[in-house]
């Protein structure tokens, strides 16, 4: 979901302040606050909303956090038994076992199952690094699991419901698609403009005719356009006809008894016979019927449409 970072709006602090008493001051200035856990004690949220975590930016995560320890803690919860859920800052935890931490600084919660996985989802969704179908997911979860509508999540995480909205649609596009959505090599820009093509066959093509770039949002949205009215488009075009293709068509219009139009010309076309009713269609197939097994000419067969 691209979003500007003004746009989010809501911080960590102001999130876990509708659950509790949160004090956003814990991660201000040099003294983070907290209390310093086992990193052996931290166990991962299996629900966690992001699924990929960049190789490349934890390891420079991992030196800066060598360099300057965790600037801001993450936030856990208490399990009772001695280990404690991640709720926010998975990304910290796992830079923090590379830098070859010993223990991290923790704000420690008491929240139900329930709290835990919508302040995880929310948290990651106001983040600007999870991929546009990770956040679809996630919005998608929101609304399906705590009876959410679109406005509710846009309040809650300080997004537009028109942005929410452009986000759901990635959902329906092919698998195929998704994928390369999912890693990284198609944008959500040019991701929207395949969402009202039906044929998955041609969503593939196009999508992949705008992988890494290779043609621009404004270009691919023109593209799509194009292929979604194709008999629009070619009428925008001028196009010189001969005689001979005009001539075919009156006399296709008196053969057929009902309306021919054609775009293109001599070299490359459409020739387009209307129907108006299922009598019109059976009688149309009845005389193509004719053409094929009795060998007619045009002018025949226009003879045997006006005895019909």
């Amino acid at each position: 979901m691209t979003t500007k970072k003004s746009g989010l709006g809501k911080g960590l602090g102001a999130l876990l302040s509708a659950y509790d008493d949160y004090d956003d001051t814990v991660k201000t200035g040099n003294n983070i606050g907290g209390e310093e856990i086992d990193i052996k004690k931290l166990v991962a949220n299996p629900n966690q909303p992001r699924k990929n975590f960049d190789k490349n930016a934890l390891n420079e995560l991992a030196l800066s956090i060598k360099t300057h320890g965790v600037i801001q803690p993450l936030v856990v919860n208490d399990q009772k038994d001695g280990t404690y859920l991640i709720i926010a800052g998975e990304r910290r935890y796992r830079a923090s076992k590379i830098a070859g931490l010993d223990k991290i600084p923790c704000i420690i919660k008491n929240y139900s199952e329930k709290q835990i996985k919508e302040i995880s989802i929310i948290e990651n969704l106001q983040r600007e690094d999870l991929n546009p179908i990770e956040s679809a997911r996630a919005i998608r979860q929101l609304m399906d699991e705590y009876n959410m509508t679109q406005e509710a999540v846009s309040e809650r995480i300080g997004v537009s419901r028109p942005n929410i909205a452009n986000t759901l649609r990635l959902l329906t596009l092919c698998p195929e698609v998704i994928k390369l959505i999912e890693d990284n090599r198609l944008s959500a820009g040019h991701a929207r403009c395949l969402v009202p093509i039906q044929n998955y066959d041609y969503q593939v093509k196009f999508a992949m005719s705008a992988c890494d770039n290779k043609v621009s949002v404004r270009e691919l949205e023109k593209s799509v356009k194009n292929y979604l009215n194709p008999k629009v488009q070619a009428q925008r075009i001028p196009v010189e006809q001969s005689i001979e293709l005009k001539e075919l068509v009156n006399e296709m219009q008196r053969t057929f008894a009902t309306k021919v139009s054609v775009i293109g010309n001599d070299r490359k076309g459409r020739i387009y016979i209307d129907y108006y009713s299922r009598d019109d269609l059976d009688r149309i197939a009845e005389m193509m019927e004719l053409l094929k097994t009795k060998k007619l000419t045009l002018k025949e067969l226009s003879e045997f449409n006006k005895r019909k």
